[in-house]
Formats: C-alpha cells, sequence, structure tokens
C-alpha cells in the first residue's frame, strides 16, 4: 500500500493512493465504520499492527465522495511528526570516495530535529549566510514496531515502509566542528515523501535505484546496493543504543554525486530544484526559496 498525507481544512489528514484516487482515510472511515486508524499520528503509533485491518480497508466499496484526485491535494510530509530523527553518514562507498573519507568501520549515526522536515514541493529556504548548501538523495526507512537490540537477521520485520528523502546539509556548518548537527537541522533540510510504500510493496531495501536530478540534470545515479551497511545492519546497530518505536525513521545515507564531491562547487542557491526518486517510492520535488 501507498500511503500520504495532505493537508485539508487545516488539518492533517491520512490517505491511501489507489487506482481510483486517493482515499480520505477518515472520511471512509465515517461511512464505512472499521477498525483503522484515521489520522497520520494514529497510524504511526499503530504501525505493522495496522496494516491488516487497512488491507481489509481498502477492498471495500469506494464512494467518489471521498475519493480525491492527487494533484488536487497539497501534500504534508509523509510522516509529519516522527519520534526519531536518525540519519547515516557516509554510507555509500563511492560516495565516500568521492569526498576523500574513509570507510567507516561502523554506522555513522547523527540526528536531525522536526524542525528539519518538509513536505513534497515545499520550498526549501536559504539565506544569505549559507554559501555551500548540497542535496543528497536518499532511502527513507520508517520504523513500525518496538525495537531493541533486534538481530541483523530480524531487523526488516521491523520496517513499516519506505519514502524518498533529501538530507539537505550545510557543508560550511556542518563541517564547523566534529558535530554534524548544525549544519544538518536547518529548517526544511528534510523533505520527506510524497509517499510511504509498505515495506512488501516498496520490495528489498538493498536493490532500489537511487536518482536525483538538480534543475533537470541527473547528478545522482546509484543503487542501494552501494551501501556500506544495509538498512537491516542500520537498524540493528541504532537499536543496541536505543529504543527504536514505531514512526521513528532513518535516513539510510546518499550516493555519490553530491556538490561537496565535485571539482567544480556551485552551491544550491535560491531557485534551483532537486528531485529525489528512490526505487518506486515515487518523486520528491522541493525548490530552494529565499531564506
Amino acid at each position: 500500500m501507498r500511503f500520504l498525507v495532505f493537508q485539508a481544512d487545516n488539518t492533517l489528514k491520512l490517505g491511501i493512493k489507489t487506482d481510483a484516487g486517493v482515499i480520505d482515510v477518515a472520511a471512509a472511515k465515517a461511512a464505512h465504520g472499521g477498525a483503522v486508524p484515521e489520522t497520520p499520528t494514529a497510524f504511526y503509533a499503530a504501525g505493522v499492527e495496522a496494516l491488516p485491518a487497512f488491507q481489509a480497508f481498502v477492498q471495500l466499496p469506494i464512494d467518489a465522495a471521498y475519493v480525491h484526485e492527487e494533484t488536487s491535494l497539497t501534500f504534508a510530509p509523509v510522516v509529519p511528526n516522527p519520534g526519531k530523527v536518525l540519519c547515516v553518514g557516509l554510507n555509500y562507498r563511492q560516495h565516500a570516495i568521492e569526498t576523500g573519507a574513509k570507510i567507516p568501520e561502523y554506522p555513522i549515526l547523527f540526528s536531525k530535529f522536526n524542525n528539519a522536515i518538509a513536505a513534497p514541493n515545499e520550498g526549501v529556504p536559504i539565506s544569505s549566510s549559507m554559501g555551500m548548501a548540497d542535496y543528497e538523495a536518499e532511502q527513507l526507512v520508517v520504523i513500525g514496531k518496538t525495537a531493541k537490540n533486534v538481530s541483523e537477521a530480524d531487523a526488516l520485520n521491523y520496517v513499516l515502509g519506505y519514502a524518498n528523502a533529501n538530507d539537505l546539509s550545510e557543508r560550511n556548518f556542518q563541517l564547523r566542528s566534529g558535530q554534524w548537527l548544525i549544519g544538518k537541522t536547518l529548517d526544511k533540510f528534510l523533505p520527506i515523501g510524497p509517499y510511504l510504500v509498505t515495506a512488501d510493496e516498496a520490495g528489498d531495501p538493498q536493490k532500489m535505484i537511487v536518482k536525483g536530478w538538480l534543475n533537470g540534470e541527473l547528478r545522482q545515479n546509484s543503487t542501494t546496493g552501494d551501501m556500506i551497511f544495509s538498512v537491516a545492519q542500520c537498524i540493528a546497530y541504532a537499536s543496541q543504543f536505543m529504543t527504536l518505536n514505531s514512526g521513528d525513521i532513518i535516513s539510510t545515507g546518499t550516493p555519490e554525486g553530491v556538490i561537496l564531491g565535485m571539482a567544480d562547487k556551485v552551491w544550491l542557491k535560491p531557485g534551483d530544484e532537486y528531485v529525489v526518486e528512490v526505487g518506486n517510492l515515487g518523486r520528491l520535488t522541493n525548490r530552494m526559496v529565499e531564506g
């Protein structure tokens, strides 16, 4: 299944993408009943436990009164309020090489905060103080149930689904010290979406093509097979140090092709557009705007 979140009447609404259009879950539940969570918050709290009910729910007769044309919707971040925002640095071999970094022995975990979350098509502010803003096309993992000290062999059973992400970075701030935080968690510096594609439909997380286009020019073109640490390894590793909960997200790293790795570095500026496409997860588009 493909879930999305959209705005209507100053409310965040949970939707399901179908061939007939996008089902407004709350409106459909009001019409038919059912045991499904109807809000984004309730859905991510329930995680994988809610999926069987949703599978039955989408088989109910569809009424045009609660089905919308996708192009008419204003998308919100597909995970609007994650409990944790974890990221994995230098997790693609060719990206580590292009930036002159050592291949890490363990996953490099860092965090962003919820102020960095942005929606598809939402403007990303680039201020005059930012001289080295960069893009990073990434696969995003959404946790679907509580994970603590899980094994690598079992780790993918804790995944609710996957989404596109753009782990934008301001390199000047990022590299100011040994801590990457201030260059990573600037406002709107983690657009995610447009869909959460459930794990069964997304397919093998290590066999997804990762692409990114700057103003229509293909800049990143790789595959998750170049990851140094697989999705399962990243989840298992993180769960050794912290409890992962349903609705937490992990952005799993970016492949080569970022501006930082180029000889001629022309950094992002207002007016630039970056498009991310990972596997069958849809297309995530954001334009840089004046900060």
